[in-house]
């Protein structure tokens, strides 16, 4: 995976590429954008192919599912066995009344 980088960081700098476009084309275009080293290494892991557009390139990028947490990860809630964090639902709220606390 390509560390903390998401889809909005990589397509903020392919906002001026032609398309068809192919892995090159958008690694230019990024860096002349001035992208960071993650994101030009989230670009470089993507098939060589021409992409038709940017949802075909949002695709192809081998991002993080969820960012901000420990990889593999699993939380401390009911759940199946050999269920990731990332991939669980979130836990209901139940504070209600004068227990809940607002931030």
């Amino acid at each position: 995976m390509a560390g903390a980088v998401t889809a909005d960081e990589v397509m903020g700098h392919l906002t001026d590429v032609d398309y068809p476009a192919d892995k090159d084309a958008l690694l230019a275009a990024a860096s002349s954008r001035g992208a960071s080293e993650e994101v030009l290494r989230a670009i470089r892991a993507i098939p060589p192919v021409d992409y038709r557009n940017d949802d075909e390139v949002i695709r192809s990028l081998r991002l993080d599912p969820s960012p901000g947490r420990e990889p593999g990860a699993q939380a401390r809630a009911e759940a199946a066995q050999g269920v990731g964090q990332a991939v669980r639902d979130p836990q209901e709220d139940r504070v209600t009344g004068e227990d809940r606390r607002t931030v």
